[in-house]
């Protein structure tokens, strides 16, 4: 089974699907659109029904059931896209047999190198076999692991037909990655009593709280005057956005922070003297501050327009997902079910929050609960991305004891 869903792993990572945040198209990239068309392919190919790539590029199939009684349908769910933040044309992923704990030549040409010092948790996986990137894009497994092990379960499940299921749903998503990830899903069509995301990083990860999600877009407007002439004139949008970045809690950023910190990220910063822009995401697991998060962005933007003149700065504050904790906690037995899941299999579940959201997050608001369970990567959404092999096999034992326990 392990080779089986490397091999299957290995195969997606190859494939371009790097989200756009600047497209109107749905899916935002016609490569997410290929992909889908192959897995459509090979979802038929392995057995699954009601196969289907609808026109937004969503991907849904069905394991039909195979008990005489009525049990709860359950759906797994991840996402084809990856992260625009970092190339994901041209993956040439690397396979390293029995890790020695020492450091990993990714590019020797570039001395590109992924070393324990930097990432302790590599010390983990001592013996193991891991696949890297080679050091000029990122990896993929975030989430093509994630789409590998549930078609890898589904595949085994089909091919032996003596072990009793319930009816399982699978979805594949476009555009996660840049927050689009199901603003075309069909709950309802869909028909899963819940779902969970395959999804997570390291293994044993199994994730019920998220944070709530904003992003601001804020433009400043100023005015270029020849600098010889400039005094009481000039009015320096890029000054204006340093003095914006700088009102902000200096240490409430994302290098700064952990469990459940929540922060204020700058993303872009692009400007000239006549016009600046930045873009903010906000982030923060409690709603109360998360409220107050975006309240001082507010206050900071009214008082750089009150000094300036109104009109000089304008933002765009909309929020994007919300903290899954509100919609999972009134329906906990199906996060215990993942967690007794993973103690049969000898693994030590790791019930840590989200630094980040999931489609589930969205899906859960939508009347889907959807936990978010590991996938098995580490270092997503750059070049020092990696996955331990064992782990993506045990991602698909999960699958697989979480459909045989709701089946009895």
């Amino acid at each position: 089974m392990e080779q089986t869903v490397v091999n299957r792993f290995l195969t997606y990572a190859r494939q371009n699907t790097e989200s756009n945040p600047d497209s109107t198209n749905v899916p935002t990239t016609s490569t997410q659109l290929d992909f889908a068309r192959k897995l459509e392919l090979e979802l038929n190919t392995i057995g699954l029904q009601e196969v289907n790539v609808d026109d937004k590029g969503f991907v849904t199939a069905t394991l039909p059931s195979n008990l005489d009684k009525k049990v709860p349908t359950i759906g797994f769910i991840a996402h084809m896209d990856t992260s625009p933040d970092f190339p994901g044309e041209g993956v040439n992923p690397q396979r390293i047999e029995n890790y020695d704990g020492g450091d990993i030549v990714l590019n020797r040409e570039q001395n590109i190198i992924l070393s324990p010092n930097n990432f302790p948790d590599l010390k983990g996986y001592i013996g193991k076999t891991l696949i890297t990137t080679d050091g000029t894009t990122l990896l993929g497994a975030d989430d093509k692991a994630g789409i590998a092990e549930i078609v890898t379960a589904m595949e085994y499940l089909v091919n032996h037909p003596e072990i009793p299921h319930g009816k399982v749903r699978i979805g594949f998503t476009p555009d996660e990655e840049v927050g689009k990830g199901v603003d075309y899903f069909h709950v309802e069509k869909f028909g899963a009593d819940f779902a969970y995301t395959m999804d997570g990083g390291e293994i044993g990860e199994l994730q019920y709280e998220n944070f709530n999600a904003a992003m601001a877009e804020i433009t400043i407007k100023g005015r270029s005057i020849h600098p010889g002439h400039a005094k009481n004139k000039m009015v320096n949008s890029i000054l204006i956005g340093n003095k914006i970045a700088g009102s902000l809690p200096e240490k409430e950023v994302p290098e700064h922070t952990e469990d459940y910190e929540g922060f204020f990220h700058l993303m872009q910063f692009n400007g000239t003297i006549e016009e600046t822009k930045l873009t903010y995401i906000l982030r923060d697991h409690s709603r109360k501050k998360f409220e107050q998060r975006k309240a001082l962005m507010t206050k900071i933007i009214n008082q750089i327009n009150s000094e300036y003149g109104e009109g000089t700065v304008e933002m765009k504050l909309t929020d994007q997902y919300y903290n899954m904790q509100e919609k999972i906690e009134p329906q906990m037995q199906i996060v215990d079910i993942a967690k007794e899941a993973m103690l049969e299999l000898g693994i030590q579940p790791l019930i840590i929050p989200i630094r980040g959201g999931t489609d589930g997050a969205r899906l859960s608001y939508m009347g889907l609960p959807c936990p978010n369970i590991f996938n098995g990567g580490h270092n997503f959404h750059g070049k020092y991305e990696y996955i331990p092999t064992f782990a993506m096999e045990k991602a698909v034992k999960v699958i697989l004891k979480i459909i045989e326990k709701v089946s009895q």
